[in-house]
């Protein structure tokens, strides 16, 4: 009886340490969490680039605006590509023989809520999972400032450590808070007009819709997309 037990023992105990604990299965679920929501630093070259993409050039990142790529009737094809310095605003745009190299931008990427803005034009967000605030100077609002909305969640670019972008919903409900009164019996979506959002920012509706309404937008294209 006494052998039985202490094979069972033993056997529960080798069980026990091959099983993953939960501390690890933590840790394995926030490692996946982090690699998701960061871009590594990586070799790459002109046939891998596309629209968006964030590239480290001479230590400060460059977001890729748009590039073209000119077939010649001899040699290999060149791509002339339009960056934006995310850090200093200003835009660079070079050409560059096929296969040149590039290196990825180390980039991460946390979920923040609209808190304020102040007089000065700077906005300032809460982090949804430390609670601590943190400061978006004026000049990286520029581009998004429009779209912003009250408690709206973000997601800020970091950067080494430094706030280079901030990327909002590409699709969001807005309340329209100013626009002209309905046309009687229009239900057409021949006849639009201009409205202003609750964010501040104007797009064009169709013309039934009235003050007040909600409707979702495409903010990447200033688009209306349907009544929400």
């Amino acid at each position: 009886m006494y052998l039985k037990s202490a094979l069972v023992a033993s056997i529960l105990a080798t069980a026990t340490a091959f099983a993953p604990s939960n501390i690890h299965v933590a840790q394995r679920a926030a490692t996946a969490t982090i690699s998701s929501n960061t871009a590594l630093n990586v070799a790459i070259d002109t046939s891998d680039i596309k629209n968006g993409l964030t590239v480290e050039i001479d230590g400060e990142p460059y977001k890729v605006l748009n590039f073209s790529i000119m077939k010649q009737a001899r040699g290999a094809a060149k791509t002339t590509i339009k960056f934006k310095n995310l850090k200093r605003g200003n835009t660079l745009e070079n050409t560059y023989r096929s296969g040149e190299k590039f290196q990825t931008a180390m980039i991460e990427k946390k979920p923040h809520i609209f808190s304020y803005n102040d007089e000065s034009g700077n906005y300032f967000y809460m982090d949804s999972e430390t609670f601590e605030e943190v400061m978006v100077e004026a000049n990286l609002m520029e581009d998004v400032a429009k779209w912003i909305d009250e408690g709206m969640e973000v997601n800020l670019i970091f950067f080494k450590g430094q706030v280079i972008e901030v990327a909002v919903p590409s699709t969001y409900v807005y309340e329209i808070v100013e626009t002209e009164p309905s046309l009687k019996g229009n239900t057409a979506n021949a006849h639009t007009k201009p409205a202003v959002l609750s964010s501040g920012a104007t797009v064009t509706i169709p013309g039934f819709i009235e003050q007040g309404s909600k409707i979702k937008v495409d903010t990447g294209k200033a688009e209306y997309l349907e009544r929400a």
